[in-house]
């Protein structure tokens, strides 16, 4: 990597974290995006794993009073079934399908009947939640647009939506670089010292972010929020379609 390179994706990550502050997501869905792009599969999911688990780490720290903890420990829990039964095949999805995931996840969800998704997070909703994010992440690397727009649905303000949603992330990501990190083989190699660039980036960003968070209201939280879900979602179906196709 040089450090052209190295500057041009610190600079990425601290404006995608700097989102993330804001709105608790649509950072991480750029950033897998621009990995996809630059590395092989799984070595843009390690990348991404340990910046997001640092992103989402710092925002729990910044916002632990509001973090509901029954929601991160059973969603935890539906996190470790899917990655059980994901580590029986070890399978790596090609770029177009992990993108075409990714983008057609928020429409798929809010499509499906409100008396199926009900605005409350019990325990075995929190779960299940989990257990689709975690197989979403093993396909695309985020869970971004599912996770989100059931946090949306949710009655939570947008402290709690941030602070909870950051704490099922850090495990989330946490889980999905033991996968791609050791489970698989192909992981392919990023420079440590980049890392370490990487963890700082989404650090600085984070923290800048939670100072708009604070000027916005709920209202606006949410319907910004939606609007840049729908923006990515609708960028990556057409983006992984560009790929599936051979166009570009």
């Amino acid at each position: 990597m040089t450090l052209v390179m190295a500057a041009g994706l610190s600079l990425l990550m601290v404006g995608t974290a700097f989102l993330s502050g804001i709105f608790g997501m649509a950072g991480g869905l750029i950033l897998i995006g621009v990995l996809l792009f630059i590395f092989p599969l799984p070595a843009a999911m390690v990348l991404h794993a340990v910046t997001q688990m640092a992103s989402n780490g710092w925002r729990a720290l910044l916002w632990w009073r509001h973090i509901v903890w029954k929601s991160t420990a059973f969603y935890v829990a539906g996190c470790l079934v899917a990655v059980g039964l994901w580590s029986i095949t070890l399978y790596v999805p090609d770029k177009a399908t992990a993108l075409l995931m990714l983008g057609l996840s928020p429409f798929i969800i809010r499509a499906i009947p409100e008396r199926i998704l009900p605005r409350s997070f019990g325990p075995l909703q929190v779960a299940a939640t989990g257990l689709c994010s975690m197989a979403l992440m093993l396909l695309t690397g985020v869970t971004g647009p599912l996770l989100d727009t059931m946090f949306l649905r949710s009655p939570l303000d947008r402290r709690a939506i941030i602070a909870t949603k950051a704490s099922c992330q850090v495990f989330g990501h946490g889980f999905k670089l033991v996968y791609f990190g050791a489970l698989i083989a192909e992981a392919g190699r990023v420079e440590p010292w980049f890392l370490g660039v990487a963890i700082a980036s989404s650090m600085i960003g984070t923290s800048l972010g939670k100072f708009l968070l604070e000027k916005l209201t709920d209202k606006q939280f949410r319907v910004w929020s939606n609007r840049l879900i729908t923006a990515l979602a609708a960028w990556y179906v057409g983006y992984g379609l560009v790929l599936l196709t051979g166009i570009a």
